[in-house]
């Protein structure tokens, strides 16, 4: 049924719901008849759920470079040991984060170089861009308020090592996706978080069904 490679992305500030999203969008590209890969970044891989610990352990003094740099090597590995080969199989991948992150956290919320950061994403994930990236939209502030008391792994009233951040850096990687999708707009298509789960995984599978 999938002859073409279908790569999707969800993106989404800290508390978007995102990750709930994706586990429906999976579900839902099931049910239509394709055979579905859930995948997350970082991660995906033993060696890269290894730099995810690293990357959200409150207690790692990491500078920015060195994030970059360890979002890249878990991305690299992600793409030849996963991603690469679930697309050759013929099955939809559907991505909980991507490159569109890096340059949101990495680009304008650490103030990295974003011509240096794309050229490192393109050559991580072997120019790989997705067919479709959803950004779910929200507020800094009521993400963060969510976030906070749902991860519990790094609970506390502070979080994991980004939920730690600033309201302002928030604020910036919000501004960095959305201009990711003014640069972007027939790829990256914006859903403001609704009230509820249904209602944003309702406006979500119109836009999927546009697609595929």
């Amino acid at each position: 049924m999938n002859k073409k490679k279908y790569f999707i992305t969800i993106e989404g500030g800290e508390g978007s719901g995102k990750t709930t999203q994706a586990a429906l969008i999976k579900e839902y590209l099931e049910l239509k008849g394709y055979k579905t890969l859930l995948t997350r970044e970082p991660g995906g891989t033993v060696s890269a759920e290894a730099i995810r610990n690293i990357l959200l352990d409150p207690n790692s003094k990491l500078v920015p470079l060195s994030e970059l740099f360890l979002y890249e090597a878990a991305r690299a590995q992600h793409i030849e040991e996963v991603i690469m080969p679930a697309l050759k199989s013929g099955k939809v991948v559907v991505c909980d984060r991507f490159t569109d992150a890096t340059a949101a956290y990495q680009g304008h919320g650490r103030g990295l170089n974003l011509q240096f950061i794309n050229k490192f994403n393109s050559e991580a994930s072997l120019g790989l861009i997705p067919i479709l990236t959803i950004y779910l939209d929200i507020e800094p502030s009521k993400g963060l308020h969510k976030a906070k008391g749902l991860h519990k792994e790094y609970c506390g009233k502070n979080g994991d090592r980004l939920e730690r951040e600033s309201i302002q850096f928030h604020n910036k990687v919000r501004k960095g996706y959305l201009n990711q999708a003014e640069k972007y707009p027939k790829r990256i298509k914006v859903v403001k978080t609704q009230s509820n789960l249904e209602k944003t995984q309702e406006l979500i599978r119109k836009i999927i069904d546009t697609v595929l």
